[in-house]
């Protein structure tokens, strides 16, 4: 039976920080790879489990995970996901809830307290660091080898230097990443085209000429501020950055960036692409070309819902999204404009000054483990369920479309058919029908589905208008290298929160300043001083170093 546990508690920023603080001066439990004995630890698990092939656990097992719940989307117990995953697999999830709207505070506050269930998902690249020196999560890469599937499909991808990326100090990585077979940006900007097309602007492939087509919409709508982001500006600026050679938004990260003429990591938030950034979104403001409310108005975890309104009522006629955006624009659309009388395209990103530059090739969330697992009796069992879970192309298939026979078809091409009794709304397929999948059913949810993708599954769901945006994506623009790895130790771990956060929270504060005209352009020298008086040098220095020492140490 399926066990729920719900955590409410509210937890402030600051106690959070307190405990990850804690836990990284209070590490004693040593490697947390402490050696399995697999003969022990095997209960549940296969004997000779191998790639593409079912896993079905020996005996019935119970693993504990992590649910973030979307506010529009609460898990029901009439979703059929659970059931069907313990009906395959001999495997019972049994979950805890978080809520979106503090996720990430609520899953620091789980880990450091070592209350965290089994598996923690929706995990990015990044976010396992602060627990690796408590010991509180599992070094994944010492039991890659039990994982048939991942280690398949990281080989035939080529994402294995990538893998390497993720290496800690201590040579091992310690979250596994979805993997993508085609990296493109998930998010971009979407268009009015048939609007576009109205005013005779100019193909929008650079920002410059996105400009000029903005100039000519809002000379034909005056009352319009054509170009939104309803991301909080993350996604805008994530995305442009690194059209100006720089990274910002979603994608700050540690907040440095490679300069290769320099030979070493430098600061992104006050580099010269930064500063030609800011500039150009500002001129934007400055002309009444970019919706300001877009920027500021609140994300609740599919952005401002009031963009889709001012889409549909011609106040908006380029915004960030996704392939799913697209959608709720649709919908929003057909409302006024009437179906058939508009066109939505989602574009390459635009490129800019640094060339038709994209983000680097990019995993998606994955997850990591709770340490404690290790001394399970179903340890192996459970690596086996998780990486055909996330790993196996038809675990990947029933997450995103359900039952073969009973919700979708597949046709000896492999197209997919949803039945018509049911609907995919989140994709705008079959709208109308009285079961939605993933509502309903728990199909294609936010947690799990995505994860793990080939380029077939990926594009079975998503409209031939996105799967030309792949190919543009793929054949026009050129990814931005990476970060060479810079990994920090435990103790370095501690120092670079302490000095990043601060850093990162003054470059957000006044990344919007400039752009919205709080704060007038001509501070940037004086902004660009209270950085370096915040000591991002030190920052600098400190990461440049864990670099260095990465490099002679891993050749």
């Amino acid at each position: 039976m399926r066990r729920t546990t719900w955590v409410r508690a509210a937890a402030a920023a600051g106690a959070v920080a307190a405990l990850l603080a804690t836990s990284a001066c209070t590490s004693d439990s040593g490697d947390a790879s402490t050696e399995v004995d697999l003969d022990a630890q095997s209960v549940g698990a296969m004997e000779d489990f191998a790639a593409d092939e079912q896993f079905e656990a020996t005996e019935p097992i119970d693993v504990s995970m992590l649910w973030t719940d979307w506010p529009e989307v609460p898990v029901t117990d009439d979703w059929q996901i659970f059931d069907e995953i313990e009906e395959r697999t001999g495997v019972s999830i049994d979950l805890t809830h978080i809520p979106f709207s503090d996720a990430t505070e609520k899953r620091s506050l789980l880990i450091s307290a070592g209350d965290a269930p089994t598996v923690i998902p929706l995990v990015y690249t990044g976010e396992e660091a602060p627990f690796v020196s408590s010991g509180a999560v599992l070094p994944m890469s010492d039991y890659v080898e039990y994982m048939p599937n991942f280690q398949k499909y990281v080989e035939e991808w080529d994402l294995g230097d990538m893998m390497e990326r993720l290496k800690q100090a201590d040579g091992k990585y310690y979250m596994l990443p979805g993997l993508q077979e085609v990296s493109v940006p998930t998010f971009s900007l979407i268009i009015r085209k048939d609007v576009f097309d109205e005013v005779g602007a100019p193909e929008p492939d650079t920002w410059e000429h996105l400009r000029e087509g903005l100039e000519l919409i809002k000379a034909k709508y005056p009352d319009s501020k054509p170009l939104a982001d309803g991301f909080e500006g993350q996604s805008m600026l994530n995305y442009a950055a690194h059209a100006f050679g720089t990274q910002a938004g979603w994608g700050f990260g540690e907040g440095t960036i490679w300069n290769e003429e320099k030979g070493e990591l430098e600061y992104a938030g006050t580099n010269e692409g930064y500063r030609d950034m800011v500039e150009f979104f500002h001129g934007l403001v400055e002309d009444g070309l970019l919706d300001t409310e877009s920027f500021t108005a609140s994300d609740a975890g599919g952005g401002a819902a009031n963009v889709s309104e001012k889409m549909a009522n011609d106040q908006v006629f380029a915004a960030s999204g996704a392939s799913g955006t697209v959608n709720e624009f649709a919908t929003a659309l057909n409302a006024t404009a009437g179906e058939g009388n508009y066109e939505l395209v989602q574009i390459a990103p635009p490129g800019g000054e640094a060339g038709m530059i994209v983000e680097p090739r990019n995993f998606w969330n994955g997850f990591m483990l709770s340490s404690e697992v290790k001394d399970s009796p179903n340890f192996l069992a459970t690596l086996q369920f998780l990486d055909w879970l996330y790993y196996n192309p038809d675990a990947n298939e029933m997450i995103r479309w359900g039952v073969e026979g009973e919700t979708y078809e597949k046709a000896e091409d492999g197209t997919i058919t949803l039945n018509p009794e049911f609907s995919l709304d989140a994709f705008s397929i079959n709208p109308g029908a009285p079961t939605d999948i993933k509502t309903d059913l728990g199909w294609s949810n936010d947690v799990l589905a995505g994860s793990t993708e080939s380029r077939e599954l990926k594009e079975s769901y998503n409209a031939p208008q996105f799967v030309d945006y792949i190919d543009t994506v793929l054949s026009s623009r050129t990814p931005r290298d990476p970060n060479p790895p810079a990994p920090l130790d435990e103790a370095e771990l501690e120092q670079a929160s302490l000095m990043s956060t601060p850093l990162s929270d003054a470059v957000r504060t006044a990344t919007l300043q400039f752009i919205l005209g709080d704060r007038d352009l001509s501070e940037w020298d004086a902004y660009v001083s209270e950085i370096e008086a915040a000591g991002v040098q030190s920052y600098l220095d400190l990461v440049n170093g864990a670099r260095e020492r990465f490099a002679e140490e891993n050749g």
